[in-house]
């Protein structure tokens, strides 16, 4: 058995969407070959209110080192839980290292700046590192066209610490390709040394076996026999000209969408910010919040959030018009077995995973097309969702389905580890 150790700054109870990879890893990894010790930021520390039905998903016996940070500051000046916990995350990294055997260093980003520890430990202790895309790092940041704006900043520090990180890594994962192709076209050097792989981020059939059960009182649906679909979690900026479009479809055809109501949960505010969702000024605008479109800002809970799921007729998925990004909460159709309506760039990797498991239906994205020519697509592919919804006539690929499972998923994060170990 190889001992793996895996770094984090976000684990159950975060209710971040990336803790699912972490934990989701880690639960499987012992089946194939591997011994997970987690390490990460104990919760007391996180900005974001914990959810600690989460720790039910994770196994007794699996090994979680939790270590303090630096409390944030008021005013805030720095929030990333990743840089106020780094001396700490070294310090214990290094503990771990100098008294246990381990073979392998694998670190999930963002935190962008924990992957600083993957050359530290290499130089140190001579052990191998991995690191993990879970998002893009250098890339434009909202804001940061502001000079000398946090954004700014974060901007420049991107492309000054990437490269350090990345000189002698030994694995780069991504969700999709898309998520790490940029790095490598930016350190070229990199390509005939680094092992590189896509690394969906599945699903775990046993996440909706937890007991968690809803009574049909509690739902936040309203009574009445519509069909519901749900779009559970953040807002992402980028997403805002789908929604528009799509809002003007709905108030232009009132009549297709009087039997359909869609509820968004959880796209509020943002840890502790002020920022929130344009959901409800947008739909308010088209006239349609209240009747078609109805929002909870608030975030339910992962296992409340699947349960709504299951007793909805289907799943809401909004893109974005950054083509490397594929939805997570993609896979939750595939948990709860919901049909997806969603709105993708032509060139998310999300749109092949639908499309071949037969699960639902994508209108896609084209920047070369018109708004209009959008919007008439948009309109047919959402007439013929309904269609089948209406006559359950929805096929499954159980085949492809399985390929996205976490047993599979793990199993080929194994594979590259081995190549790269």
């Amino acid at each position: 058995m190889h001992n793996i150790l895996l770094i984090s700054s976000h684990y159950p109870p975060s209710n971040l969407t990336a803790t699912h990879r972490v934990r989701m890893f880690a639960k499987h990894l012992p089946l194939f070959g591997w011994n997970p010790i987690v390490l990460t930021v104990d919760e007391q520390f996180y900005e974001e209110k914990p959810d600690f039905d989460l720790n039910e998903l994770i196994p007794q016996n699996q090994r979680v080192e939790r270590v303090g940070a630096f409390k944030l500051t008021k005013p805030r000046v720095i929030g990333d839980v990743g840089l106020r916990a780094f001396f700490q995350l070294k310090k214990k990294a290094y503990e771990i290292l100098s008294n246990e055997k381990i073979d392998f260093v694998y670190i999930f980003i963002p935190s962008f700046y924990l992957s600083l520890l993957g050359p530290i430990l290499l130089k140190r202790f001579g052990v191998k590192y991995g690191i993990d895309y879970i998002d893009p790092w250098v890339h434009f940041f909202p804001g940061s066209e502001k000079k000398l704006s946090r954004h700014w900043w974060s901007t420049i520090l991107s492309k000054i610490l990437e490269p350090i990180a990345v000189k002698n890594v030994s694995l780069i994962t991504g969700v999709s390709e898309q998520y790490y192709k940029p790095l490598f076209e930016r350190n070229p050097s990199l390509n005939d040394k680094v092992i590189s792989a896509a690394i969906p981020y599945g699903w775990d059939k046993d996440d909706l076996t937890v007991d968690s059960v809803i009574e049909k009182e509690d739902l936040i649906f309203r009574k009445n026999d519509k069909i519901k679909l749900i779009y559970p979690g953040a807002f992402l900026p980028q997403s805002k000209t789908f929604l528009e479009s799509f809002f003007n479809v709905i108030a232009r055809d009132r009549e297709l969408f009087k039997e359909v109501e869609f509820y968004f949960i959880g796209t509020g505010k943002l840890v502790k910010s002020k920022l929130t969702s344009p959901i409800k000024v947008l739909a308010q605008k088209y006239g349609i919040y209240g009747e078609v479109i109805f929002e909870l800002p608030n975030r339910l809970n992962y296992l409340n959030t699947l349960q709504h799921i299951s007793k909805s007729e289907g799943l809401f998925i909004l893109g974005s018009s950054e083509e490397h990004y594929t939805p997570s909460k993609l896979f939750n159709a595939f948990i709860t077995r919901r049909p997806i309506f969603a709105i993708l760039h032509q060139k998310s990797s999300g749109k092949e995973i639908i499309e071949s498991s037969g699960w639902g239906i994508v209108s896609p994205f084209d920047e070369n097309r018109t708004t209009q020519k959008f919007e008439e697509n948009l309109l047919e592919h959402f007439k013929n969702w309904l269609y089948i919804t209406k006559q359950n006539q929805w096929k499954f690929n159980d085949k492809v389905v399985n390929e996205y499972s976490i047993h599979q998923i793990t199993s080929k994060l194994t594979d590259s580890i081995l190549l790269a170990f």
